[in-house]
This record gives structure tokens, C-alpha cells and sequence, in this order.
């Protein structure tokens, strides 16, 4: 059984096709990424995964389950969401942010139970937000709400996690500490995550499956050692991106190459010739 079934899968805003015919079949445990230039339809992608948008044609499945058939309630016990941007009105508190994840396990009117509260404090204690949960969510640094976030969405205690740029707030020390967190709860407890990603570089280190989206469907799929390519990568982003490997089992180094750069290599060679 997969985690997450994508068959047939297409969507459009305002008649505009942003996903044609996309199939995609996530097993349980999987850490796939979701990578392509901007506006290609990674975000869309995801919230049809966790229900949030539904398709105009196709199905999604969970857990082999298809999706219309759940109620949210049902989809919220098995994903959870973190989204690029989290905002709240009021004044809440980041305890109080954190408990929200757990409003799918509560019935009408029910308070937090023992359970509740553990799980609460777990998510806390696992994104390091313990220390500061009684601070105001509103009040905190960029990458500090974006830890919350997510210390919110682990409250849920979900089968699936889908995330849409999780790091993009984060400073390279915070970058690392989420992402080996999210790692390590996928090797601990089999939670299969979904992430939209941008950085190539974090991609290849961190998820053992890479997925391009292009002109409204999946280019390419595979393992980062595979499919990461200049050919692939021009085609996808429209530039030039250089693709190092210190050996052949070392993970990929992905670089831009600056267009005056390019255009003085390109030009070197004539000149050269020249001067002889």
C-alpha cells in the first residue's frame, strides 16, 4: 500500500493548466522532494496531496484510501501540513500554536487530555521551541515561528508530513538542525515526508528521492546520484548549473554559473587563438 497515490492527477487555476496527468506513488517511510523552478506547481502539488485543493481530474489517494472519500478530520489524523508562510491574527502564545495540532484528536468541546499535553510537549522538546512556549508566536525571529510551525504539525502526530520549503527562514545551523530532525523521524518512526524544496544542494543531502516538475508534469524522478544533471537542471531552471562530484559515491554539488562568467569562458577561447 502507498503512503500517498497520484494518478491522473490535473489542476488548473482560472483555466490556466498548472499540473497535467501527473502520477506519483510514495511508499511508506519514503523522504521525497518536490523540486522545479518557480511557479511549476510544487505548492499546488502538495495541497492536493493533504486535500487542501482537489483536483479537476485524477485521484489522490492516502493510505489507499482515495481522498474524497475522508472527511478532513480523517486527512488531518494522517497529514500534516507545514506551510511557506504561517500567520495568526491574535496573540497567541507558541504553547498554544503547538496545541492546535492536535485539534483533529479532539472531540466537540473537548479539552487537552494526558495524552494530548504528552504530545504537546514532545513536539516542543523535539524542535527546541521548549524554551521559549510562552513567549508570543507573533513576537519571534522568522526561523523561530518557522520551528513552531513545524513543532505544530509533529503535535498532530501525523503518518505523512508535507512541508513546503521548511528551511526557507532558517539560517544554515537551523537549516541542519530540521532537517536532521525530520530525518531522524523518519528512520525512527517510519513517517513519510513530502517536501517542496528549492536548494538542490539540501535536496541531494537529505531526501533519498528527487522529483522534478516541469511544463505541468514530472520530468524526472530517481535517487539524487541519478538524476541530477546540467542537462536536466538547464532544462528545468532555463540556465546554466554546474554539477560536481568529488568522487562517485560523493553526493552531488550543485552551483549556478553566472551568465558574465559563461559568457567570458565561452569567449576566451577565440581570443586566445587570437593573441597566437
Amino acid at each position: 500500500m502507498w503512503a500517498i497515490e497520484l494518478r491522473e492527477l490535473s489542476f488548473s487555476y482560472n483555466s490556466q493548466p498548472v499540473l497535467a496527468a501527473v502520477s506519483l506513488a510514495i511508499g511508506r517511510g519514503e523522504r521525497v522532494a518536490i523540486l522545479g523552478a518557480n511557479g511549476a506547481g510544487k505548492t499546488t502539488l502538495l495541497k492536493l496531496m493533504g486535500g487542501t485543493l482537489r483536483p479537476r481530474q485524477g485521484c489522490v489517494s492516502i493510505m489507499g484510501t482515495p481522498i474524497e472519500s475522508l472527511s478532513r478530520r480523517d486527512v488531518a489524523l494522517q497529514v500534516a501540513s507545514v506551510p511557506q508562510v504561517f500567520t495568526v491574527p491574535f496573540a497567541f502564545s507558541v504553547r498554544e500554536i503547538v496545541e492546535l495540532g492536535r485539534t483533529a484528536h479532539l472531540g466537540a468541546f473537548n479539552s487537552l487530555s494526558t495524552g494530548d499535553r504528552r504530545a504537546v510537549e514532545r513536539a516542543l522538546d523535539l524542535t527546541g521551541t521548549q524554551d521559549f512556549a510562552k513567549r508570543i508566536f507573533n513576537e519571534l525571529s522568522g526561523g523561530e515561528r518557522q520551528r513552531v510551525v513545524i513543532a505544530m504539525a509533529l503535535a498532530q502526530e501525523p503518518q505523512i508530513l508535507l512541508l513546503d520549503e521548511p528551511t526557507q527562514q532558517l539560517d544554515l545551523a537551523r537549516q541542519a538542525e530540521i532537517l536532521d530532525l525530520i530525518s531522524d523521524l523518519n528512520r525512527s518512526n517510519g513517517l513519510t515526508v513530502v517536501a517542496a524544496v528549492h536548494d538542490l544542494n539540501v535536496a541531494a543531502r537529505y531526501f533519498e528521492r528527487l522529483v522534478f516538475l516541469h511544463n505541468a508534469s514530472i520530468t524526472m524522478e530517481g535517487k539524487p546520484a541519478q538524476v541530477l544533471s546540467p542537462e536536466l537542471l538547464h532544462r528545468v531552471y532555463g540556465s546554466q548549473i554546474q554539477v560536481l562530484r568529488v568522487s562517485e559515491e560523493s553526493l552531488p554539488i550543485i552551483l549556478p554559473l553566472p551568465e558574465s562568467g559563461l559568457r567570458q569562458r565561452q569567449g576566451s577561447g577565440p581570443a586566445e587563438k587570437k593573441e597566437k
